[in-house]
Order: structure tokens, then sequence, then C-alpha cells
């Protein structure tokens, strides 16, 4: 895998990009001297494989043009300040040999500590370097477009130019991965993989175990269109996200138990087909023999597999669900098993290019949202009125990306129709609500294979 230097690029000293000309005299504004290099991180879209990255399984997403922008000063102080250039993110610093990450307040400079320490621990960097860091972001946060890991992601590469230090691509995107988990997030590592992985004109399948990402060509007669909820969710700060990882995670225990397997060690759905040597349509056929659809509680997952409440709680439920009465396994993994099996149809389909591709593709994308909303039950009235409209106004498939409860969808729209759906859709969902209509610039938007993370600088 190349290492990152190859994805250094130079820029003219006299001839900086607009956005990089105002970085840097902002920059120069607030700490009185001119940054050294800049980092960008792209966000992300999913269009297939939604809650399965962490369950083991291939997703499919591509990077975006929204990114996280950071302009970067090396100092030989042992602080790091950090600034925003939205007035609404307050500035921070903290001495780079005492990193502290809050998992109650997931704030802004939290998600760049974790990329800072993640790299830290890696080396194990015992002088490390202070840095002086402004960051400018468009892509809206709390949406599913993956705001925070590309913070991570950026704030783990800017730790690397800064310290001198050199990694691969895949080795960056497992550091990340493991590093966002400091704000207490269970995440699968698709959104750092895309983020580093990514190339212009290609979606990606990204699996896992090992990592690897393989080029997906989309159909050409199609848009992939970003339509915003306006309702924020964020991943760190609620409790909806881990207690599906930790769904996921009992389900898996359960039909180990089952099976005969040693469930103490299996973690994730994947573990258990690949233990069993079975098809992913068997392991539906098997959850459908082991599990019940009734919730479980925790008395009940306790006797299944002959352990205590404490046991339960010490060794397989996260900190954050430890409250958690009921436990819905059936269900989830329904999905996860599912939901791969449409990922890997979706790609054979990309690849093969028949006469009704976009129609295939756009049948897979309504069933996954379909099992989101009603077997993963991470959809919101907001997503499901969203949805709703844009298959009324021309889209052959639409669903939510993300983590769900909230941000954004993702629809397939020929491109002969998309001027108009676009006009239809801002009118239908924006033009009727008042903090929508607010923010409707940001908020809807057709978009193509973007390019993974890069360093800029002047050369």
């Amino acid at each position: 895998t190349p290492a990152f230097y190859a994805n250094i690029v130079l820029l003219n000293v006299s001839n900086l990009p607009f956005r990089l000309q105002r970085l840097k005299e902002m920059f120069i504004s607030k700490f009185g001297s001119a940054p050294k290099f800049y980092v960008r991180a792209p966000g992300r879209v999913n269009l297939i494989g939604e809650h399965i990255d962490y369950c083991g399984y291939a997703v499919l997403p591509m990077a975006i043009e929204q990114d996280i922008l950071i302009a970067v000063e090396p100092v030989k102080t042992e602080v790091v300040q950090l600034a925003n250039t939205n007035s609404l993110y307050l500035d921070f610093s903290t001495t780079v040999n005492n990193i502290q990450i809050n998992k109650t307040k997931p704030q802004w400079h939290n998600y760049f500590l974790c990329g800072l320490k993640g790299i830290q621990e890696h080396f194990g960097l015992n002088n490390p370097t202070g840095m002086n860091c402004l960051l400018d972001g468009t892509i809206p946060p709390s949406s599913g477009l993956s705001s925070s890991s590309a913070l991570v992601c950026c704030a783990g590469l800017v730790t690397l130019r800064a310290n001198g230090k050199t990694l691969s691509k895949v080795e960056l995107a497992e550091i990340c991965t493991k590093s966002e988990r400091y704000i207490g997030t269970e995440g699968g590592g698709m959104d750092q993989s895309i983020s580093f992985l990514a190339e212009e004109g290609t979606a990606k399948l990204i699996e896992f175990s090992p990592l690897r990402a393989t080029d997906v060509r989309l159909p050409s007669g199609a848009a992939f269109v970003i339509a915003n909820s306006c309702v924020e969710m964020n991943k760190a700060a609620t409790s909806h996200y881990n207690i599906r990882v930790m769904e996921c995670r009992l389900a898996t225990k359960l039909l180990s138990k089952s099976k005969g397997l040693d469930w103490k060690k299996m973690l994730r759905l994947h573990d258990v087909q690949t233990k069993l040597g079975v098809s992913l349509e068997e392991m539906l056929t098997i959850v459908e023999e082991v599990l019940h659809p009734e919730p479980y509680s925790t008395e009940e997952i306790c006797k299944c597999l002959g352990i205590s409440l404490e046991e339960l709680r010490s060794h397989t439920v996260s900190q954050n669900t430890q409250d958690v009465s009921t436990f819905k396994l059936y269900q989830r993994a329904k999905h996860v098993y599912s939901e791969a099996a449409r990922v890997l149809e979706f790609k054979k389909i990309c690849s093969e290019a028949p006469a009704n591709a976009i129609q295939l593709l756009g049948e897979l994308m309504n069933q996954s949202y379909i099992s989101c909303r009603e077997m993963y039950e991470c959809s919101c009235p907001e997503l499901d009125r969203l949805v709703d409209i844009c298959l009324q106004f021309g889209a052959i498939g639409s669903r939510l990306t993300g983590a769900g409860w909230g941000g954004c969808t993702v629809s397939m729209v020929p491109t002969d129709k998309l001027n108009t759906f676009l006009k239809n859709v801002q009118k239908a969902y924006y033009q009727t609500d008042v903090q929508r209509l607010a923010l409707e610039n940001n908020s809807l938007f057709a978009t193509k294979p973007g390019r993974g993370a890069l360093v800029f600088v002047e050369a």
C-alpha cells in the first residue's frame, strides 16, 4: 500500500487556492506566523452496508467533496493550540504529554485529540511536537457524513506529518479507527478507511481483517444525491449506536453458544459465519432457528450463556450500555446478515453492468432502508419523510446513510431527472419548514466519488 508521502501536493506559493489562502490569512492573524503545511480529510457517504462494518462485513462508501481542512505550524513548545474558523467552536489548548479526552462531552477538540493520541501511542512518542492548528470544516456536523471521523483522521495525519513519521494509508486508517474509540464510539472502521483509501471517480468496497479496498465503478446514467434531514445525531453523545453494537455482540455470543463454538472468543457476527463455514443465506436460517423475535432481558442472556450478571457487564457489555435492560438480538442479526448480502450483490451488479443495473441497485438501496427502519430501528420520522419524498420525485433508490436517527439520506437519481428532482425535493422538504429553509443551501446536493486525505505543502 502506498505510504502517505505519495499523497503530498506541492502548491505554488504565489497562487494558493482561495480556501487555502483565506485559511492562511486567518492563521497568521490568529497565531502571528504562517502555517507550514495543510491537511485535508474528506467526509463520506455510504451507498449501502449500514451498521455492518463493526460486525466484520464489507461496506460500500465513497468520499465526498465536503471535508475537514487544517492549517498547521509545528512549534518548539509542548503545547497544542486548536482554533476553528467557525466561531461556534471555542479555542482549546493542552500540553502534548497530557492528553485527556472527555467522553461525557464530545466537543470538537476531543476528536482532534483522539487522532493526536492515536499517533503518539503508536510510535511511543515521548517528546511529541507541539502545534498551532486552525481548522475549517465544510461537512455538516452530526449529519451522518462522517464529520467526526474526518476530524480524527485529519488530526492523525497532522500529528504524523508534524512529527516526521510515515505510515501506509491502511496503517493510518486502522490507527484512526482505534483512536476514535477514545471518545466512546465503538465504530467499525468504514469512515476512517474511506477517508484515507478513497480515489477520485470510484466508490470502494471496503473489507476488513485484513483491511483492503476494491474499486467499484458506479453506473454512468445515475447521480447520487445527498439530502440532510436537518436532524442532528451525535454518535458519541447518545447510546443508540453503542447499544446496536452490543446487541450484535450479544447475538454473536448466543449464536456461537448454540452451535458449540467458543463463544467467549467470538465478538462479531462475521466470526460466526466464518467459523461455521456457511453462506449468508444459511446464517439467516440459523438466526431464525436460534434467536426469538421478542427482546431478550439481561437475565435471559445470562441464563443462555451460563454466566452471572456481573460477568456479562464486566466482559461483554460496554460502559455506556450498562443500564440497558433489554436487547433485540434477532432483528439486529437479521439486518446484518441480509445487509452484508446486499453489499456483495451491489458490487456484483456494478461489475457486470447489466442493462437494468440502475433499477437493480435502486431496489437494493430500498431494501436496505426498509431493513434499517424495521429491523435495526435506526431511522426517524424526518428520515422516513425524506425517503418518501425522494422516491416520489424520481429516485430509483433512497435510504438513510450513516448511523441514522437523523442525518442524511442518499438517493440514486437518473441523470436526466436530476435538476427536476432537486427542485421538487427542495420545495417539498426544505421550503415547508423554517429551520430546514435556513439550512437548505448545504443540505441537498449531488455528489461524485472524491479523493482521500491529502497533505498540502507550499513549494
